[in-house]
């Protein structure tokens, strides 16, 4: 998340903002060591949320030119989510 973050230039105020969501339940979901620990309605109203401001998440084994997973910016000509 921290990583969509950055690349989007905005701050975990505005991803709350976004998701539609508290920014303190953004604060915990970032604050998780590994494993993101929230209901999965807080977890997919912040993947549309990043999806739609551009990003694009990389799942394990997906194609990275980097490999293992991430996040990245779409290309602006892709329009498959």
């Amino acid at each position: 998340m921290r990583a969509a973050r950055a690349l989007l230039g905005i701050d975990q105020r505005q991803l709350a903002e976004l998701a539609e969501l508290s920014l303190p339940t953004v604060q915990r979901m970032e604050s998780a060591d590994g494993v993101v620990r929230c209901n999965v309605d807080s977890m997919m109203r912040v993947i549309e949320a990043l999806q739609t401001a551009g990003i694009e998440l990389i799942a394990e084994g997906a194609s990275s030119t980097t490999g293992g997973r991430g996040v990245r910016l779409r290309d602006q000509g892709d329009t498959a989510q």
